[in-house]
């Protein structure tokens, strides 16, 4: 299933893209792509909908972030060999952790700020995982169950804030809208497995990112493991987990985001997200 959520930020309802690829209202059976409609029990009473008897929705609505009450927003670092070199980085020995505000989230499409006083805000197309299951202390072999899907995530950056002004990266990764989600879920019933995906971003039209999750240092499955071990992630919370090579910040000479610059990116099977830069 690819579920998603469309309108008005704030008032954004569920939906579900069907086969022609018609938006279909989902309202009338849960109240938003969060909490328990994300478990397994939720995730198998919407497939058990006959979505061509659903109202389709007319027009061309905003698009929302896909997942709606999101408590944490978990981010890893320096997660792909390749990343890594580019940035002169030594591969972390176990996962870097680093947690976006999620006040950051915004729709796939919603415009992006360059934050005031920035000048070096950055772009890093990144695989979303989306939690559907409570995971506590779950091995490696249970952790695909505590996984409701994924979703593409542009895990915006401002490098100065983040490495030039003391203190941990969060406050380098949280500006709002630096969390575009989307443009949908996919559930994982539909990713057969989520480390050979392909991966694209592109700035102004010029390729920037084309990478695979194949290079990540830490597995889907390590990550939902590992990080179970040090807090609870409960249904909604989303992984994000790290970025391929061609970031801004990797170019020689740097190249970073300004207004009116155009990104955009998309993930194999996940959809693909744009957005144009705007000054704060």
């Amino acid at each position: 299933m690819k579920l998603l959520r469309y309108g008005e930020p704030g008032e954004e309802k569920p939906g579900i893209l069907d086969r022609e690829g018609l938006i279909r209202n989902l309202s009338g059976h849960v109240c938003d792509i969060a909490g328990g409609t994300l478990c397994p029990i939720g995730l198998d009473a919407l497939r058990a909908i006959d979505i061509a008897s659903l109202p389709v929705v007319d027009g061309n609505p905003r698009i929302g972030p896909c997942v709606a009450g999101t408590g944490k927003f978990i981010c890893i670092g320096l997660n792909y060999s390749d990343h890594a070199e580019e940035t002169g980085a030594t591969v972390p020995s176990e996962p870097i952790i680093f947690m976006k505000a999620t006040s950051a989230i915004t729709g796939p499409y919603d415009r992006v700020e360059i934050p005031r006083g920035s000048e070096k805000t950055d772009w890093e197309v990144e695989l979303g995982v989306v939690i559907g299951k409570t995971a506590k202390y779950v091995s490696e072999d249970e952790a695909m169950d505590h996984v409701a899907g994924y979703c593409v995530v542009n895990d915006l950056s401002e490098r100065s804030f983040q490495a030039e002004r003391q203190g941990q990266w969060t406050k380098g990764k949280s500006a709002d809208t630096f969390g575009p989600l989307g443009p949908w879920l996919v559930t994982a019933d539909e990713v057969c497995d989520p480390q050979p995906l392909k991966m694209h971003l592109e700035v102004n039209g010029k390729a920037f990112q084309n990478g695979s999750t194949a290079t990540m240092v830490y597995g889907v499955r390590h990550l939902v493991s590992y990080l179970s071990q040090f807090m609870s992630l409960r249904p909604g919370d989303i992984i994000s987990t790290g970025t391929p090579p061609g970031v801004g910040l990797g170019q020689k000479p740097n190249i970073f985001l300004k207004a009116g610059d155009v990104i955009t990116l998309g993930s194999e099977g996940l959809g693909e997200q744009r957005q144009q830069c705007i000054q704060a």
